[in-house]
């Protein structure tokens, strides 16, 4: 298979042009072309000459993932579902807010873990996106949003590896295309508005600072290992102690003095307790950070539910006024499908995963319609023993 030249990093593409004998700003000459022109065939490339753009044609390809849905929200949010090598189908999320434009990226066809509260998770496993498939969705957005055009005002001005997937399980392909996304031969983002999100890959965030400085946000989700390990697997594997420490020594090795952000998706009934916030407020008391705290996202596989406005703004207080920045994610593009935690594309699970929760969610439905039909027949018979009967009920009428 022939390189895509979409996906090389700086680094990657100056060994391309050194094996070819060419000078090294042939590099920087190809990535304009390609990241800030938005040219992805070679013969468009003007200031290249015949004989090279030949040779490139024999040896390298530049493809962008094929978009094959495309879903504005009302909100003016937009969703895209891209189709990949693998024949999956994921899908990234463009969040305007004010003069700020977020590009919601995705790492993986479905994800590896099964974080019970995320949709991505429910439909298993296909494979890792390769550094086009991810940096060709910042690619696509632009040219879906605003085209290339010099003088048109940028609206993607932050990214966020928060699509589907875990990044660190996707180490290498996501280091690449998070430099592209900061290269000033490419997006040119600045490093605080390039932010990789993780579930607590620690081996992985260890690594991380050997390859960028890149701003983290860690998916948290409970306070305890107790709590997030029944909602988050990964948990069993590296608890939150060695998640806490991995994390402090990545921000240790940034320059500046950024915080990470701590995400907790609020789910009803489940860590939403006053307790929930004391003890998380305690757990990070030594760990400089911002706090997100996402009300829950319903999707069809889960039977959580999004707690109420009132328990949102309790759980912030007493996190507030433990000394923390605290923000409330506002739900967007929801009317798409397209809120945090709800993206699914279409993936070709290689994990059984999708198939065994569709069964559990089905034996819930059976479940929950039985004990509903048992009490309407429970109802009715009272009704009857006491002479409440009404014609009308048809449970009556049926008995």
């Amino acid at each position: 298979m022939k390189p895509n030249l979409l996906g090389l990093s700086r680094e990657k593409m100056k060994a391309l042009f050194s094996e070819l004998e060419e000078k090294p700003f042939r590099a920087q000459q190809v990535m304009q072309w390609i990241h800030q022109r938005g040219v992805l065939d070679l013969n468009e490339m003007t200031d290249i000459s015949k004989v090279l753009r030949g040779k490139l044609e024999q040896l390298v390809e530049i493809r962008a993932p094929k978009v094959v849905a495309d879903y504005p929200s009302e909100d003016g949010s937009h969703k895209w579902i891209i189709e990949v090598a693998s024949g999956s189908r994921v899908e990234m999320v463009f969040i305007p807010e004010g003069s700020r434009g977020t590009l919601c990226v995705s790492s993986q066809a479905g994800c590896s873990l099964d974080c019970s509260f995320c949709a991505t998770g429910k439909q298993g496993f296909n494979s890792n996106l390769t550094v086009a498939e991810i940096i060709g969705q910042v690619w696509l957005a632009r040219q879906q949003l605003d085209g290339f055009d010099a003088a048109a005002q940028r609206r993607i001005s932050n990214v966020v590896m928060m699509g589907m997937g875990e990044p660190l399980m996707n180490f290498e392909p996501v280091m690449d295309a998070v430099s592209l996304m900061m290269d000033d031969w490419a997006y040119g983002l600045s490093k605080r508005k390039v932010t990789i999100s993780t579930s607590g890959v620690v081996p992985a965030i260890r690594r991380m600072k050997e390859y960028t400085d890149a701003s983290l946000a860690v998916s948290l989700h409970a306070p305890n290992d107790a709590l997030r390990s029944s909602i988050m697997p990964i948990n069993k594997k590296y608890p939150i102690a060695e998640l806490m420490d991995a994390v402090k020594e990545y921000m240790s090795s940034l320059q500046d003095k950024r915080v990470p952000v701590i995400e907790y998706t609020v789910i009803k009934g489940v860590n939403d307790h006053r307790q929930h916030a004391r003890e998380l407020a305690e757990l990070l008391k030594t760990l400089p950070c911002k706090i997100n705290l996402i009300p829950f996202n319903p999707f069809s596989l889960s039977d959580y539910r999004r707690p109420s406005d009132s328990v949102i703004s309790n759980f912030r207080e007493i996190l507030q006024r433990a000394g923390f920045t605290v923000t409330v994610r506002t739900t967007r593009a929801d009317d798409i499908g397209a809120a945090c935690g709800q993206l699914v594309g279409d993936v070709e699970d290689q994990t059984r995963r999708q198939e065994r929760h569709a069964r559990r969610a089905e034996a819930r439905q059976n479940e929950a319609s039985e004990h509903s039909g048992q009490s309407r027949v429970e109802r009715a018979r009272i009704l009857a023993s006491t002479g409440k009967a009404a014609a009308s009920d048809p449970l009556v009428l049926g008995s």
